[in-house]
This record gives structure tokens, sequence and C-alpha cells, in this order.
């Protein structure tokens, strides 16, 4: 099972949302058989069946093995990831936008979490060891500094650029994002 599907197939989204279907996937974290999916759901088999038969036509669920009880072939059935990210690319941008190339705008922030989380999909999770880093936290500045730690932090960056960007050795993609906090979840 991978850790991230990265859905850009519009058939994928669409066999993917439907509540039914969700939850037959969340019950396939682990390689279950319909009649057992049924069961947990309070489903029929039948019904399980003709939705788990969807998931594996869009490569969203594999049938893993297959068991014979009183005669009849029972598929064994487990999710193919973790998790399901949808690309932004399913919708598509609406009115003809352009990349935004104001680097303080909210529309340069979402192209480029759309460029990140489209290059993390794309990593060959089956190397042993993808050397990355993740780091996020919340700072609270006031107002009348917030010009000084922008500035401050583009400097920052700014020199680790200047310090690594050789033309030697493995690539690595920084991308920091620092944004407003909205109302407290």
């Amino acid at each position: 099972m991978r850790n991230v599907l990265y859905l850009e197939q519009i058939e994928q989204a669409e066999a993917l949302l439907k509540p039914q279907r969700v939850e037959v996937l969340r019950q396939l974290a682990e390689p279950r058989t319909c009649g057992e999916v049924a069961a947990k759901l309070g489903q029929t088999p039948q019904r399980v069946y003709y939705h788990v038969k969807k998931l594996v036509e869009a490569g969203l669920v594999e049938q893993v093995a297959e068991r014979k009880v009183r005669g009849i072939h029972e598929g064994i059935y487990q999710a193919g990831a973790r998790s399901y990210w949808l690309s932004p690319r399913l919708v598509g941008r609406i009115g003809g936008l352009r990349r935004a190339q104001d680097e303080l705008s909210l529309g340069y922030l979402l192209d480029l979490m759309e460029e990140v989380q489209e290059d993390i999909a794309a990593l060959d999770r089956t190397r042993p060891e993808l050397p990355s880093i993740g780091v996020s936290g919340e700072i609270r500045i006031p107002a009348e500094r917030r010009q000084e730690f922008l500035d401050e932090l583009q400097h920052t960056l700014q020199d680790l650029f200047t310090r690594y960007g050789g033309a030697e050795g493995d690539a690595f993609k920084l991308a920091v994002a620092c944004y407003p906090r909205g109302d407290e979840r």
C-alpha cells in the first residue's frame, strides 16, 4: 500500500467522491472481503461489491488475494493508498487566470501549494530513503514589525540559495509559505 495516491484523472475522482465509496475505502485499509466490509457497514455484500468494483476499475483498490469458500471464489481487497490527493488540475483554472507573479499575493501562494503537491506526489516512494524535512510553526508579529520580519526572512532564504545554489549535488526544492492565520479551528 502506498502512502499517497495522486489522482489526476477525472474518472478516479468521480469513483472516489461518493460517501459510500469513501466508507468502503476506509474499511479496506486492511485486506478484507466484500462480505466483511458489508458486515461492518450494515450493507449487503452485493452493494459493497458494486462499489469495490468501481474503485478497482479506477485504480484506487486492488484485489490482493482470493479464497474459495464453499465452492465460491471470494476476492480479498485492499485500498491502494493510505491517502488520496486530488490534483487541482481536475478542475483547472477558472476564468483563464494565469500564474500569479506577485509573490505577496494569495494567488501566488495557491500556485506554490499546487506545485509542491504535484512535486511530492511525483517522488519515488520506492527509494529506501527520501531525505526531506517539513517544518511548521506559528509566529506572532506585531503589525509594526511585519515588514521587518518579511525582509529578514527573505534575506535569510536568499543567503541559503546563494550558499547552496551551485550546479553540483542533489537538487532540493525549498518552498516557504507565510500567511496570516485565520480564526482558531
